[in-house]
């Protein structure tokens, strides 16, 4: 739809009545710009160029004399510009009333509140790759801009009020995994095509609670819906693949030189009062607010939580992601890892590490060996009030163990010799096999420690299960530690595609049923085994990669015994989740389990996973009282 002309003809004048009245026309075009500064309004309005489809029907073509008023403006970073929006908004609910005009590397010299009128070319804009690679959906602009600015100090349309019934609760109509982008906006119906109808509009948000924290990069998310899926300390959480929460919104502080510091909020801390800015397809997929104003931040004051010591018959088994701990790490990241374990999980008796990198982290040198790493971890817990650890771990062919080139993250067993023993079965190497052997009877790893089927290609360039013999009081426990395939391949809830197409789960589901054939070994010799299977699955309880480990009773999953508002241990893009896990064999019938929040839900993490922790009494425990 066009603007009516005589609204337009309240937005424009001629380049040479502006000079006459002092103001500024015919301002520095974008970079590479070929365009001339506009002197009258065109023929299109910003809801024309928007359509009635994620795509703009004006794809790469220059229009002229776009009319509206500057919403806001991208003064610092690399990617400058401004919004713009038609005062008299949009005739059709489908099309949006605002845009961005990109500027380049260059400051654009307009300011909030002035009438322009632009002439540039429209661009479809991916965040992430070149159109025809990306899974991203795209932000419709104009580029190679040149503007005049007619008036100034005009009053800004007002904000749309995002309520907790604005957004649809569908997220997107579905393509059988293909592109969305030529639908017809349904903004009633589903969540996707209601943000793309409002895409570059100030939006507002009022008391918004943070369910997802600050990040390095100045990043919290709120949640619209405050009352849907709300976890006990003020997330939200994600329930199942059907019910893909629509009300998560990213809140980044707009780019602009001189800017306030951006708040460091946890989860269930609260922007009270208004939050307004451009709503903006983020180059991380998903929507956000480009926020001019932020409402001052109210604590929800939650705190990390400590667990309780383990009773001497008790065996405490821990799982805990360091998130790339390397010697080249600061200090502060070993004394505060130490002080999670000996505080806040009271020094359990085994704690499997994920991410624990070689001596130079990073450094693609061929090193491979992590003694550094492990002695400045296990030093710093001493430090801290702990017990001596020692450690047992194998160490991966040079990056071939996937994360970062040179890191070579695997998975180490560290256990306080002081409470429980380490059967020590020479063997294990990175690229062998570990078999479970009947003795008498009973079962015994050929290698311990060991690594499950590790030429595998379920485990290209992903690391390798862990296995550990143990004995406490004289039970045996089997201990495997895990870290499978991240998701870094899969589509974005948010993206063009949909449903989002998530490769790297069949590569976790082939990896489950390798640990789960394991743990089937060892049960086949003996169903009465202790077995504790731990680690960072990098997938949910509800998915078919959990439903293999458990499959035929052979494991039980204990975050499911948790109620369902409990059940997370990582915060992703404002969705508290499940991705780490800890699971027990039906012979272990005292199994007291706990996620311990000290990191996912905080501003200041140490790592980016929270740790968990089961006690168990390895055997009918009747037997032991």
């Amino acid at each position: 739809m066009r603007m009516p002309t005589s609204a337009r003809s309240r937005l424009a004048v001629t380049a040479a009545a502006a000079l006459a009245i002092g103001l500024t026309v015919a301002l520095a075009p974008s970079a590479g710009a070929a365009t001339t500064p506009p002197t009258q309004p065109g023929p299109l309005t910003i809801p024309d160029i928007h359509g009635t489809t994620f795509l703009s029907p004006y794809e790469g073509q220059v229009v002229t004399g776009v009319p509206g008023i500057v919403t806001a403006v991208s003064s610092a970073g690399s990617s400058r510009g401004f919004w713009f929006q038609d005062p008299q908004g949009s005739p059709d609910p489908s099309s949006s009333a605002g845009l961005f005009v990109y500027s380049g590397s260059k400051t654009p010299s307009v300011a909030v509140g002035d009438s322009v009128l632009v002439t540039g070319t429209v661009e479809d804009y991916y965040p992430d790759a070149a159109p025809s690679a990306s899974v991203d959906l795209s932000t419709t602009e104009l580029e190679k801009a040149a503007w005049t600015v007619v008036s100034a100090g005009n009053p800004v349309p007002a904000p749309l009020v995002i309520q907790p019934n604005s957004v649809p609760t569908q997220m997107s109509a579905s393509a059988n995994g293909g592109s969305i982008e030529s639908d017809t906006l349904q903004p009633t119906r589903y969540a996707l095509d209601f943000y793309k109808s409002h895409e570059s509009e100030l939006v507002e948000v009022d008391n918004a609670r943070v369910v997802g924290p600050t990040d390095a990069y100045g990043e919290l998310y709120v949640t619209t819906k405050p009352n849907v899926d709300r976890t006990p300390r003020g997330g939200m959480i994600y329930p199942s693949y059907a019910d893909r929460d629509t009300g998560l919104l990213e809140v980044t502080g707009l780019p602009a030189a001189g800017a306030p510091a951006f708040p460091e909020a946890s989860v269930g801390d609260t922007l009270t009062g208004a939050t307004t800015g451009p709503l903006v397809y983020s180059e991380y997929g998903g929507y956000e607010i480009d926020a001019s104003t932020v409402g001052p931040l109210a604590s929800g004051g939650i705190q990390p939580q400590v667990t309780r010591k383990q009773a001497p018959i008790e065996l405490a088994i821990a799982t805990y992601n360091v998130e790339n701990l390397a010697p080249t790490d600061p200090a502060s990241k070993f004394t505060e890892l130490a002080q999670g374990i000996v505080h806040n999980l009271a020094s359990p008796d085994i704690v499997a590490v994920e991410e624990v990198q070689d001596n130079d982290g990073t450094t693609d040198d061929g090193v491979v060996a992590a003694d550094v790493t492990l002695t400045d971890l296990t030093n710093a817990i001493v430090a801290a009030g702990g017990p001596q650890y020692q450690w047992r771990e194998i160490d991966p062919v040079n990056d071939a163990d996937g994360g970062d080139p040179g890191g070579n993250i695997r998975q180490v067993f560290l256990f306080n010799p002081q409470r429980v023993s380490f059967v020590d079965i020479p063997g294990g190497t990175s690229t062998t096999a570990v078999q479970v052997q009947d003795e008498h009877g009973l079962p015994q790893l050929s290698a311990s420690p060991g690594r499950i089927d590790p030429t595998n290609a379920a485990w290209l360039d992903s690391r390798k299960p862990l296995v550990g013999e143990f004995l406490f009081h004289g039970q045996t426990v089997f201990v495997v530690a895990n870290h499978f395939v991240a998701k870094l391949a899969d589509q974005p809830n948010e993206g063009r595609y949909q449903p989002p197409a998530e490769p790297s789960e069949q590569q976790r589901e082939a990896q489950a049923q390798l640990v789960r054939n394991f743990v089937g070994d060892v049960q086949h010799i003996d169903p009465t085994a202790n077995v504790v299977v731990v680690g960072d699955l990098n997938d949910y309880q509800f998915s078919p990669t959990a439903h293999i480990l458990t499959s035929g009773g052979a494991l039980r999953d204990l975050i499911d015994t948790l109620p369902r508002n409990q059940q997370y241990t990582y915060d992703y893009d404002g969705q508290s989740e499940v991705l780490d896990h800890i699971l027990t064999s039906p012979s272990i019938l005292w199994a007291d389990y706990e996620p311990v929040h000290i990191n996912a839900e905080f501003a200041n993490q140490t790592s980016d996973h929270d740790p968990q922790i089961v006690r168990i009494i390895p055997d009918d425990p009747r037997q032991l009282w």
